[in-house]
């Protein structure tokens, strides 16, 4: 299976090429910073990724993207791009909700557990969080929550679940003290990961059916509401 899949839907930009099987794959990754340069890298940083894989868009089985939550220019850019590659190269589309890729990222940095329950984080800026609960067992994912955005101190907690994500720098202190935390990002490994149980599943879209996943509809804060959070954390408005 030939994969490209990327994320945009935090500060990293993540991409990745997969060309044959998973257990025989051939990756070829790229990290690097991403926020106001992914729109410039991004697609450029395909075109090398491809080469260097020697395949061209033709030869993908499916884009994968990470679908959201997250960023909001983040994830229409990566939305934007899945499309436009897709619909010249008639090819489906694998929008992957970016909570379920740090749970599986975090899975995979504890050694590939045949069995890990996970709460996934996500800094949703403006003094919140995105977060849903999921747990990996038989070969496969299960959400044991809805997605949604909360405060960090209501995070619900059942004192089992390992806290994964990139949410600790910035609220630690404001999470259970006595939490297993894990950094994880929504990579595009982790989609690969994933891509081939959710394509079986049918979860592959046209291109024109590939949306991404909003859960806060206000996505920037006014002045007054930034100098309170300021302050919340003890910095100077």
């Amino acid at each position: 299976m030939n994969l490209l899949a990327f994320d945009t839907s935090t500060d990293i930009l993540s991409i990745a090429v997969q060309r044959g099987a998973m257990d025989t794959a051939r990756l070829y990754p790229h990290t690097a910073a991403g926020g106001a340069q992914t729109s410039t890298h991004l697609i450029p940083q395909i075109q090398r990724l491809m080469a260097l894989a020697q395949l061209r868009l033709e030869d993908l089985d499916a884009i994968v993207f990470g679908a959201g939550p997250g960023s909001f220019t983040g994830l229409r850019t990566a939305c934007a791009v899945a499309q436009g590659l897709a619909f010249g190269a008639d090819l489906p589309v694998l929008p992957v909700d970016t909570l379920l890729a740090v749970a599986e990222e975090a899975r995979w940095q504890c050694g590939d557990a045949p069995t890990f329950a996970v709460t996934a984080l996500l800094d949703a800026r403006m003094d919140e969080l995105y977060t849903a609960d999921y747990v990996f067992a038989s070969g496969h994912w299960t959400q044991n929550s809805k997605q949604r955005l909360i405060k960090p101190e209501n995070l619900d907690w059942n004192g089992v679940n390992v806290l994964a994500g990139n949410v600790f720098d910035g609220y630690g202190t404001r999470l259970p003290a006595l939490a297993a935390k894990t950094l994880a990002l929504p990579s595009a490994t982790a989609l690969l990961r994933l891509a081939p149980a959710l394509l079986a599943a049918g979860a592959g879209v046209s291109a024109d059916h590939a949306l991404p996943t909003y859960i806060r509809d206000k996505v920037a804060q006014t002045t007054l509401e930034r100098s309170a959070s300021r302050a919340l954390a003890g910095r100077a408005p």
